[in-house]
Formats: C-alpha cells, structure tokens, sequence
C-alpha cells in the first residue's frame, strides 16, 4: 500500500531536462536574464520559473535557493515542475542523494478519492542509489497514506491487513490477538479501550516477528500507537478537536512503515513489531473516568480521563515488547496536544533517558534532515502521576502542567528496561499546506529512526 510512483526517482538521466538552482540575485544571462525580469524571479526560496524552448516546450527551468540551497527545498519541485523527466544541475555528493529523497517525499499525493490526478513529474539522479532512497520515501508514503485515510476505510482490521502484507514480503510471523481474547491473552488495557467499538471493528494487538530464531542478532521492539479514530470516549471531544482524529493511528503506520524498511534493507537484527490497533468509540459498554484498569504489567490505573486512551493501550504493548528483552525499544504516539503546544506541529519531542541513544537519534535526525528535539523526562513529576486508589493515574495532576512529558513518564513506567527506550510524540500531520509538503499525513521521526538503526547495525 503506497501512494508513491515507482519511477518518481530513475538514474538514467537521458532526455532529462534541467533544472538550475540559483541563488539570491545571482547574475543571469542574455535572454534568461530578460526571462527572470519579466517573470519576477529573482532566486527567493522555491522560486520556480520555467524556461521555454522551441514550439513552446520547455526547455529547463531555474529553481530559487534563496542565500545557499537547502537539498530538502527540493520537495518544492515535485509539486512545481510539470510533468516530464528533470534532473538538477550543479548539485553533487550527499545534498545530490538528499534532493532527490526530498523531490520523491515532496511527489506524494493523497488522490485516492479523486476523479483526476495532476502531473507527475519525475527526477533523473544520475550517480545516486536510487533503490534505498525510494525504499525509505515508500515506507513515508505508507505512513502517510495510512494517516490521511478517512477512519471508515482504515480500522484495526484494516491495519491487520497491512500488517500481515508487510510480515508475508519478508517471511516474518504476525500474530494477532482480537476482541474478548485480549482478556484471555492479557490485554485488558487494550481491551477497555477498543470495546465499546461495532464487533467489526474489534480492538486487537498486532505482532510482527522477524530473524526472531537468530539468538546471536540484537533485538529490537517497535511499537505504535493505532487509534483509528478518537472520539474521546465518554469524554467526549469538541468537534474541532474530533475532526482529523483519523490520524490518531500515526504511531502505527510509523511503526509498521519502519520495520519494513529494517527488514527490506536487511539489518542485523531480530525484530519485534507491536501495535495496538483500537477505535475509542462511544457506547454503553464504554469505559468511564473513575474506573480502575488492570494493565498487562499488572499496574492498575484510575481513569481521570477517557481522552488519554492512547497512553493506555500503550501501557500494554510496552509491557509485552519487554517480554522479548529487548536490546533497543522505539516507540511513536501521536500522544498528546500538549507537544504541539510546546514545540510546534514540525518539531516531534524525543524522549529517553540513555544518552547514547540520543546522542544517535539527534545525529541521524540532523543527517537526514528529519528533525527531532529531545525533552526531559523530568523526575520531578512523577508525583503527578500518582492516585489514591489505584497504582497510578491517566491524567496527571494539574500542577504538573507539562503534559507531553507527564504522558512519557507515564510511558516510561512500563517501557522496557533491557536495553534503550526512546518515545517520540508525533503530530503525523501537516497542518498547512504548501507546495511539496501538502495538508495532511506527514512522517516525522521515521526517516531519523530508521538513520540510527541502519548506523547502529550496518548491513553486512
């Protein structure tokens, strides 16, 4: 499942025209130069200007770069340009592998419910492995598809399917756990927060497992949030806060998305892939703020707060990845408007108290241009998450404040202690749109995580 054209990026540059990157003000010649004039093009950022050729083609275009080019301005160009085969000229080394990943990123196009498609440009990158780099933009284009799917045509069963797609193509296991057998199978987090849903769109826990017979290899644990639509329960969300809950299952899609590319590219790792897949619906049998939950680790938690269901599901699917020991844990959520507050709908927070592991993450994220900044993990409100009839709270209390970190250190109690554990609490959405980043599904911290990994355990 994937939105993203395989030819969008080829080697063979034959027939490509050009596309020049200019800099602010920098000098034109001739009949470019009267062209720029007449056209305003002046090299500003993400200026496009199309240059003609014989009969009315074109015959190559200038792109602006403003004072110095930024390779992942080159998602402008996929939504720019028109269609046909293009090539950058003056652009070399690693920003030549990073434009074209961002050309490919800024190609996607969610149109599946549209009678008529635009123009698909595509790019030459002579000199580039192009193979990894469209690996890595289909597993964002599966995120994002994922994410921009209206909750009717993508729930738990839904992403049972795409989960068992990406298991088949590489030989891995899925196992799948579903409705009342959470009870059986303890889940009963999981299951209070999925059960008031139509039987057909039944709570269940998805489990990947791959090289899994390979004892000699690290494992490794991803784990995702999958709330295919958050109503928030009986405390139920005002309309504007209801309307893009479809992207509650971002955590998911982002997990999925990225174990495939560990398995695609081989790694040296065993792999454990884990999702909750839930709709937190609304029905008699929904649960209530002040009940008590059991949870797999065998925490219970008082209900404050039926809004704060991911956390929940969560707790489980921790518990159960730290039943494998795993040496390195990374779990996404799109956990709590609060992260928004504080950084913004571009900048996902990073949480985890392993310093090593950060100090990876943020390299990797500032290498491949998929940002992150790191948040503490403050012990100092832990207190807030403390209750007086039950183990621990769902919503902390309301001195503490920081509600994205209160929401990782509730985390964090059930997270694995094998090994690393890193939270990221994504947005998954691009909440304005603009050419080559348009409204809807994004991938944050996919690209970054996968960088790390593939820094961690190189392909032999």
């Amino acid at each position: 499942m994937s939105l993203m054209h395989p030819d969008v990026l080829v080697a063979d540059a034959d027939g490509a025209l050009p596309v020049r990157i200019v800099t602010k003000d920098a000098p034109l010649d001739g009949a470019e130069a009267a062209w720029a004039r007449a056209h305003d093009f002046t090299g500003k950022t993400g200026q496009l200007l199309v240059l003609p050729g014989a009969g009315g083609a074109a015959a190559g275009a200038l792109f602006g770069a403003g004072e110095r080019f930024d390779p992942m301005s080159a998602r402008a160009l996929a939504a720019k340009l028109p269609d046909g085969l293009w090539r950058l000229e003056g652009v070399e080394g690693e920003a030549s592998a990073l434009a074209a990943l961002a050309f490919a990123l800024g190609a996607y196009r969610f149109d599946r419910y549209k009678s008529r498609s635009g123009p698909r440009p595509r790019l030459a990158a002579p000199g580039v492995e192009v193979g990894p780099l469209l690996d890595i933009v289909a597993a964002c284009a599966l995120a994002r598809e994922m994410v921009d799917t209206p909750a009717g045509d993508m729930g738990p069963l839904q992403i049972e399917t795409i989960a068992r797609e990406i298991a088949e193509a590489s030989a891995a296991t899925l196992t799948v756990v579903t409705g009342d057998d959470l009870l059986e199978q303890n889940y009963p987090a999981v299951h209070a927060v999925g059960r008031a849903a139509d039987g057909r769109r039944a709570p269940r826990v998805l489990e990947i497992g791959w090289n899994l017979d390979r004892a000699e290899l690290p494992l490794v644990a991803l784990v995702g949030k999958g709330v295919v639509f958050d109503t928030g329960g009986l405390d139920i969300k005002p309309a504007a806060g209801m309307r893009n809950m479809k992207k509650d299952m971002g955590g998911a899609a982002h997990a999925l998305a990225l174990g495939r590319l560990v398995m695609q590219a081989g790694l040296p790792v065993r792999l454990v892939v884990l999702v909750a897949a839930v709709e937190n619906a609304i029905s008699g049998d929904a649960f209530r703020p002040g009940d008590i939950l059991s949870s797999r680790k065998g925490l219970t938690i008082e209900v404050g707060n039926t809004d704060a269901e991911g956390r929940l599901i969560l707790a489980d699917i921790l518990t159960r990845a730290g039943e494998h020991a795993p040496d390195l844990t990374l779990d996404f959520a799109t956990l709590t408007g609060a992260a928004r507050i504080a950084l913004g709908p571009e900048l996902p927070p990073l949480y985890t108290d392993d310093e090593a592991l950060a100090a990876d993450m943020l390299a990797a994220a500032h290498a491949v241009a998929d940002p992150l900044w790191r948040m503490p993990l403050w012990p100092g409100y832990r207190s807030a998450l403390e209750a007086e009839i039950a183990d621990l709270r769902n919503d902390p209390a309301a001195w503490a404040q920081a509600g994205s970190v209160t929401a990782a250190l509730f985390l964090q109690k059930f997270a694995p202690t094998t090994g690393g554990w890193a939270h990221m609490d994504i947005f998954a959405w691009n909440p304005r749109a603009r050419p080559g980043w348009p409204e809807g599904g994004e991938a944050q911290g996919l690209r970054a995580a996968f960088e790390m990994l593939r820094r961690r355990f190189p392909a032999k």
